[in-house]
């Protein structure tokens, strides 16, 4: 593996299992100060209408509460309107940041924690180990499982040229409840696109050469999990989420310590140009990509087999040439994912005409 040394850095506290959302108050309260005692909350706007949810978040009267729309993947332009609203909203930073949802939610609010206290615009830090200032205490809560984004030290982020993650240690919630009854209403296709997620960047990790001991470990034990639960036609949904909330923990810890690869990459093409989000996306892509991971592949048409969701397709079918171009250079750009998958001599090993002809069978 070649990288240069890097200590790493995991959540500082977890809280797991059904009922812990319940504790949500007390964690909150142990973060404020006198100089510092409101909460900022950025939500799935899933919740909206969801009155039994909202009225189990312990806000008080001076506290913000942000709805994300998840409908689309998190921009830059928009963390960066989320942190003037906050400045903008008292005299004081906001003891802690609350994000509740997807990953969607969860990536908006480590990178607006994060801008609040660093000075620019959001797109100017999408790289490694380009924040220098310490964030907002977070704490994220997962009300879908499988994009690791939980324990992740990268918020991903769309920016006017590309897609690519604000990553370094202090992206890293500080603070993570894991209560699987907050999985209750997942939609079956959501949740297998998320879970595929899990799956597929495991996949990526275990066959990557960026991979260790460690990464290697984290990835088998997750897929392991995930295999098992989408296999099976588990009698209790609880417990087959509350499993897959250990998957998703196994499987982001495995990326941190590895790293994606061909999948990804493709798949951050098609959200930039026609806004694919990400766990479809990458179901999309992963059903084109055989050739790379024949074992993973195998098990994955097996896993959509068994639960009987239909993967789109045919979605790049009216694209431009133009188009074409920028989803092959998006993906280009992303060199660390294409070393991991074929080593340093990577351009050597894949083109652009392949890439544009897998993005034409999509």
């Amino acid at each position: 593996m070649l990288y240069d040394f890097r200590s790493f850095v995991n959540p500082g506290h977890y809280a797991f299992g059904k009922g812990t959302f319940n504790h949500l108050g007390e964690l909150i309260d142990r973060r404020k100060t006198p100089t510092s005692d409101w909460t900022v909350f950025m939500i799935d706007h899933y919740f909206q209408d969801k009155e039994e949810t909202l009225n189990r978040i312990p806000k008080s009267d001076k506290d913000l509460v942000i709805f994300i729309d998840s409908t689309d993947e998190p921009k830059t332009v928009l963390v960066n309107k989320y942190r003037d609203q906050i400045l903008a909203y008292q005299e004081t930073l906001p003891a802690v940041m609350v994000g509740m949802g997807g990953g969607c939610a969860m990536d908006y609010a480590k990178a607006t924690g994060l801008m609040v206290t660093n000075p620019g615009d959001s797109k100017d830090y999408q790289g490694l180990d380009l924040i220098k200032n310490e964030g907002i205490y977070t704490i994220c809560i997962p009300t879908i499982t499988g994009t690791g984004a939980e324990v992740s030290m990268t918020a991903v982020l769309s920016g006017p040229e590309k897609k690519l993650g604000i990553k370094c240690d202090y992206t890293i919630p500080n603070e993570i409840i894991f209560d699987p009854e907050l999985l209750a209403t997942v939609p079956d296709e959501d949740r297998f696109f998320t879970g595929m997620d899990n799956f597929i960047h495991n996949v990526e990790s275990m066959n990557g050469s960026w991979i260790n001991s460690m990464g290697q470990a984290f990835a088998e034990k997750s897929n392991d999990i995930t295999v098992d639960v989408f296999m099976n036609k588990y009698k209790d949904r609880l417990e087959a989420d509350e499993k897959m909330m250990v998957a998703s923990i196994m499987g982001g810890n495995s990326t941190t310590y590895g790293q994606v690869g061909v999948c990804h990459a493709l798949s951050y093409g098609l959200a930039v140009v026609l806004g694919t989000h990400h766990g479809v996306g990458n179901c999309i892509v992963f059903n084109q990509l055989e050739k790379y991971y024949p074992e993973g592949y195998k098990t994955f048409k097996e896993m959509q087999a068994m639960q009987g969701v239909e993967i789109p397709a045919n979605i790049t079918a009216g694209c431009t040439e133009a188009q074409f171009d920028q989803m092959v250079e998006v993906s280009w750009a992303l060199e660390h994912m294409w070393n991991n998958a074929f080593g340093p001599d990577w351009r050597n090993k894949i083109s652009k005409e392949e890439i544009k002809d897998l993005f034409k069978r999509m």
